[in-house]
């Protein structure tokens, strides 16, 4: 798989590494493997990075698409 970046910048494509990683992985311990870290390096360039996965709890009550299943409240 190709990495596209728009330039140069070892910083963005470290987020973008994670972030395809994790994407790919499905979980943190998965996504380090792939990158060839521990999971405690990967959760320190997520924090390094502002970089957010849902818990397991978030991700079951979301849909394929990554929004809530049940319909937001109407306020009358």
């Amino acid at each position: 798989m190709a990495i596209l970046l728009e330039d140069l910048n070892l910083r963005k494509a470290e987020r973008l590494l994670c972030l395809q990683a994790l994407e790919k992985g499905g979980s943190i311990v998965e996504a380090a493997q792939l990158l060839g870290i521990t999971r405690h390096a990967l959760k320190r360039r997520m924090i390094k990075h502002r970089i957010d996965v849902p818990s397991d709890e978030e991700r079951e009550s979301r849909g394929s698409d990554g929004l809530p299943l049940t319909a937001p409240h109407e306020v009358s």
